[in-house]
């Protein structure tokens, strides 16, 4: 291993210059893990100089479990004749919201499945209905599945779509269903989804008409290291090409597959579990290369409070929501809790200053 090849690459990123694919490649396979996160800690800082570490209280609410897709990664969701499906009715929603907002949070992570029964016409009529009871209220709602979904569905354009659900009150496009942005993968894990080249275009409109995005990798099932690296240059490439006037992708968030009970992993018996070396090592690279998106969140919702802390000193600046409900990754083996007192304590032990937040990254209180 060339040591100075390593220190002459991350160097180059500390400049501030995009690299490349063999070079990512080549820190990916030879960089001293320590030196990695060193650099990638000197980024963090150059771009937060503050030592502020952020957090949001929000609250993810599955609006149905019934989804066509079917992934085999997924273990949420039913088929329409399953015994426990279900649709939120606007009583399930009121006290859901009220507890959120008893706790001080506006925000409401809106996702579910891809029922085939649920229009376009249903997602207007919610996002009115909430917004006419909680005026203040900001839906982070969907993701380019549902839109894919939708557009063909309603035999609309992805960009009618989501001009009819922002005037509805759509506020930013969650970074869901990108996994890993490569159709090989795409197509064992996820055939039903959306394919990578359509989750990047509803993004790029998305960014063209000035809704936030974030963006999101699921890493450490069958991908190989050469597709996480593509994954992240198609996240960076897509950022550069945004206009002037968008924020375009606000944050990128890795996490690791949760795997328990799943299809995939009765389908792959041998994948392992994704340890804390290589996931900050994959929050490291990845503030390495996404020197354009300014955020980097750590999921700490799948890997816990003290690996999530570490990973504070190796690129990430924020650590999420505080996850008030969340039904998903819950039923693939990862229960981690952490509520707002346990979620400030964390990010201060770790010897940052904690900052509640909400979606656009402004700061929302001071202690």
């Amino acid at each position: 291993m060339n040591q100075k090849h390593s220190t002459d690459l991350l160097e180059k990123s500390l400049s501030g210059e995009f690299l490349n694919y063999d070079e990512i490649i080549y820190l990916y396979k030879f960089a001293d893990f320590h030196e990695l996160v060193f650099y990638a800690d000197l980024i963090r800082k150059k771009k937060h100089p503050d030592n502020i570490v952020t957090y949001i209280i929000d609250r993810n609410i599955n609006y149905t479990n019934i989804c066509y897709s079917q992934c085999k990664f997924c273990n949420f969701c039913r088929k329409p004749h399953d015994h426990d499906v279900y649709v939120l009715e606007l009583k399930d929603y009121k006290s859901k919201i009220d507890e959120l907002y008893s706790l001080g949070g506006r925000q409401i992570l809106l996702q579910g499945g891809m029922n085939p029964k649920l229009d376009l016409e249903y997602y207007q009529n919610l996002f009115k209905q909430l917004k006419n009871y909680y005026p203040d209220l900001k839906l982070h709602a969907l993701g380019p599945p549902e839109i894919v979904f939708l557009a063909k569905k309603s035999k609309k354009s992805i960009r009618q779509v989501l001009e009819i659900l922002i005037e509805a009150g759509l506020d930013s496009l969650p970074g869901a269903g990108a996994e890993i942005l490569c159709d090989r993968v795409r197509n064992i894990i996820s055939p039903a989804k959306c394919s990578s080249a359509e989750w990047l275009e509803v993004m790029q409109i998305a960014h063209e008409i000035g809704l936030i995005t974030s963006a999101t990798m699921m890493f450490g099932h069958i991908e190989t290291m050469d597709e996480r690296v593509e994954h992240l240059l198609k996240i960076r490439e897509l950022q550069n090409k945004k206009p002037n006037h968008s924020k375009g992708f606000i944050s990128f968030t890795p996490w690791p597959f949760a795997k328990s009970g799943t299809k995939l992993v009765k389908e792959y018996p041998f994948i392992p579990d994704v340890s804390a070396i290589e996931f900050l090592r994959i929050i490291a690279l990845s503030r390495i290369v996404l020197l354009n998106i300014p955020n980097i969140q750590v999921s700490w919702l799948t890997m816990g409070a003290q690996v999530a802390s570490l990973a504070l000193h190796c690129g990430a600046n924020d650590m999420s929501s505080i996850m008030i409900e969340e039904n998903v990754v819950s039923q693939a083996g990862k229960n981690f809790k952490l509520d707002e007192d346990a979620m400030k304590k964390a990010i201060s032990e770790a010897g940052f200053i904690p900052r509640r937040r909400n979606q656009q990254y402004e700061i929302l209180n001071e202690f």
